[in-house]
Formats: structure tokens, sequence, C-alpha cells
């Protein structure tokens, strides 16, 4: 391939999202600014939340919520985007999303309150903040599968999910940068993060009033009323037997992924205490989280488009399987890294850039995941298939910080001291069963086999 076929292929994307139709124009660019917001912040809130005092369970707690609302929102949220039309949900959801970064802004300044005689830690206010940030991704998730299966070829599904995936992670690559920029210059964490908060908060506040006065909403229509569990369970049911495997084997490296993520902050600046060190540029490890997670988005843009083509050629289930087993095998990798002053920060990078190589299977997961439904089901399929996937992860986090920090139990004498090095080998054992159980059981979608 000539280098002019190579930039067509990396610029295609971009070209493809300026020629799309002004709903899902307006869409697109408010989950850009969103994910901006997002990337910034929330892969840096458990060192906020340790800043405030919280433990490493509480830490693990955050993600478990986090889980929480992964599985519970984007079900409900899509039946009431149904019912109150596109544009009062956008708008609705996007205004909750800047509370919750509202919220996080002001936390530290809360301080300790007593309710009922119960004490709340300042860290309180920060899962209070995450009920509400979240709000906007409650809409996205369903639709955009939708979109992208009812405008591309089940042939090319691959390749549209790699477009609206590599523009939208444009945001994951440059938000983290500008945090790490703010972070470093501003000079001491808990104040530098305030200011990136109140950046993320202007991100959010300009996408909902573009997404409120740009919105097209002529052509939206209201769904039928939600007929209650009964719906759920048949929607649940109607799931295509042949994403089972997958169902299983992603829900196992998800868990996995999940014990460990809310940590690789917390591995970074307290357990590995990595900065970077180049003469005239030096890097705090918090900073430098920032550069590595820039680095990690920066490899998966590079590598999705490609990725996309090669499941044209060799099945969608090879490129999968690769990006499930880059999830698996990281927390081990990350954790072993030697603590040695020379070789740690180059380790660490490299070792980022190829976890930035999991991204590589996710069009190609997504293809895989609504290949099967039927024309206008794409949706629900999907919303379906990470309904029973996210529920599962949820105690995930809980799990990983209980084994990362340890625990003890109350009137037993039962204790467990801590173990960072079993919590992240443990997670990548999981996670290897899963990428096991895929490539033995997983099925090819049948217009890439």
């Amino acid at each position: 391939m000539d280098g002019s076929d190579g930039e067509a292929e990396l610029l295609g994307p971009f070209r493809q999202f300026v020629s799309l139709r002004r709903d899902v124009l307006v869409l697109s660019l408010a989950m850009f600014a969103f994910s901006l917001g997002f990337q910034m912040t929330n892969r840096y809130i458990p060192e906020y939340l340790s800043a405030l005092g919280a433990s490493a369970f509480v830490i693990g707690l955050f993600g478990t919520v986090g889980n929480v609302i992964g599985a519970v929102y984007p079900y409900p949220g899509g039946r009431l985007s149904d019912r109150i039309g596109s544009r009062v949900a956008l708008t609705l959801f996007g205004l909750l999303s800047s509370l919750g970064f509202a919220v996080w802004l002001v936390a530290p300044n809360l301080g300790t309150v007593t309710v009922a005689g119960v004490v709340l830690e300042p860290w309180i206010w920060i899962f209070v903040g995450l009920f509400l940030a979240q709000a906007w991704k409650s809409f996205g998730l369903g639709a955009t599968f939708a979109i992208v299966k009812q405008s591309v070829p089940p042939e090319r599904l691959a390749r549209g999910f790699a477009s609206t995936e590599v523009f939208r992670r444009t945001a994951f690559l440059i938000g983290p940068l500008i945090a790490a920029g703010v972070i470093q210059y501003v000079g001491g964490f808990s104040a530098s993060f305030q200011y990136v908060l109140a950046v993320a908060l202007a991100f959010a506040v300009a996408a909902t009033a573009l997404q409120h006065v740009l919105y097209d909403a002529s052509e939206d229509t209201l769904g039928a009323e939600f007929q209650g569990v009964r719906e759920v369970l048949d929607d649940l049911r109607s799931l295509p037997p042949e994403l089972r495997p997958l169902l299983v084997g992603d829900t196992l490296v998800r868990f996995a992924n999940g014990m460990v993520y809310v940590f690789f902050v917390i591995v970074i600046t307290q357990f590995l205490e990595v900065g970077l060190d180049l003469g005239p540029v030096s890097l705090s490890p918090a900073a430098f989280f920032g550069v590595l997670l820039a680095v990690e988005m920066l490899v998966a843009l590079v590598s999705m488009p490609p990725a996309a083509r090669a499941a044209e050629r060799v099945g969608l289930k090879p490129v999968v399987a690769f990006g499930f087993f880059v999830y698996a095998a990281f927390p081990a990798l990350l954790i072993a890294v030697p603590a040695d002053a020379a070789l740690t920060a180059p380790l660490v990078v490299l070792l980022f850039a190829f976890s930035g190589l999991r991204f590589a299977g996710l069009p190609a997961h997504k293809a895989l995941i609504v290949g099967p439904a039927e024309r206008d089901t794409g949706g629900r399929v999907s919303g379906s298939y990470y309904l029973v996937r996210n529920a599962v992860v949820i105690p995930s986090a809980a799990l990983g910080g209980a084994i990362y920090g340890g625990f003890s139990v109350p009137t037993t004498g039962v204790a467990f001291g801590g173990s960072p090095v079993l919590a992240f080998g443990l997670a990548s054992t999981i996670g290897l069963v899963g990428v096991a159980y895929f490539a033995l059981f997983g099925e090819e979608y049948d217009a890439y086999a």
C-alpha cells in the first residue's frame, strides 16, 4: 500500500463524518465534546478520590458504581428518548451530565457533612457526581449501533463502526493531553484537577447548547409506551444464539479489566511512581499518565481502520480475539514492570502503546454484535447485549479494590493485607480464560465468513 492509500485510509472516517446528515452530525459533535470532558476527567477520578481520603476499596467501589450505571442507564435511556423525542432527551441528559461535572468540581469545598448521625466524607460527592455525569452516555449507545447498522451494507459493518470510533476517539486522544498540560503547569494535583474539571464543564455546557439549538427534531417519532419488565426479558430472550459465546468471552474479559481499570492511574502515580524526565521536559507521574493515555489512543486511532479492513479478509472473529487478548494481558504486564529508573518509563510507554491495540478489535466486535440482528432491531439487540454484560461486570471493581488494598471481616479476625500484584495477576488470568472460551466457541458473522 503506498503513502496516498495510507493517508486515505486514515482520513476516510473524517471525510465520511462531514458528509453525515444534520441530526447525526450534531449528535457526533456533541459526542465528541462530551468525550473530551469524560476523558479529561474520568481516568483521573481515582487519584482525585485518593486525594480526598478514599481507601483502595472505596476507589474500587467507585468503579463498581460506574459499572452499575453502565448496566442500568442505556436501556431506560433509550426507552425515554423514544418516548419524549431525541431533542428533549439529548438536552435533559446533557444538563444532567453538566451538573455532574459541577458536583465533581466543588466536591472538595463541600467538606465533611453529617446526615442522620452518619459522617459523610468529601469523596461521597464524587459518587453523587458520577450518577449525573454519565447521564448523556445513556442516550448514545443503542442509537449509534442502530444508525451504523442501517447505514452500511453487512459486509462493511466493521468499516462503518471504525469510522464512528475513529472520530469519537480522537477526543480520547486530545482530552488526556489537555489534562496532562493543566496538571503539569498549574501545580498540585487537587488544585490543578479542579481546573481540568472546569474545562470539562465548559465543554459539556457548550455541547448541550449546541445539540439543543442545532438538532433537527422534525423527523423524530415517539415510540410505544414501555410495557414493563416482561418487555426487557423478551428482548433478552430474543438475542441471536450465535452471540452467546461472544457474550460469555466478552463478559469474562471485561470483568477482568473492570477489576483493575480504576487502579491504572494509581499504579502509575503511587505504585510505580513513574514520571518522565527528558532533560528540559520533566513530567510528574500524574501528568505522565495523561501522556500515556494519549499514546494508547494514538495507537488505537491508527490501528482501527486497517484492522477493520483486515476483518473483511480474515473474518471478524480473529480480530476480535486479538483485541480480547490485549485486554487480558495488559494488567499482568503493567504490574510486572521493573522498578528501574532507566527502564520503567520506556517500558510503560510501550505497554500503553500495546494497550491501544485492544481498540483495533472494537469495530469488528461491534459488527459481530449487531451483524446477526434483523434490520431495525440493532439498537435493541446491542442494548440487551450490553445490559447482560455490564450487569455481570458490576462487582468487578469492588472485588479488585478489596484484593488491591486489603480487607478485614468484622468480628472474625480474618484480614488480608492487600496485594496489587495479586489483583492485577488474577485479572489477567480471568481475562485469558475469556479469550480461550471465545477462541474455542465463538462464531463468525455470515457476511464475513
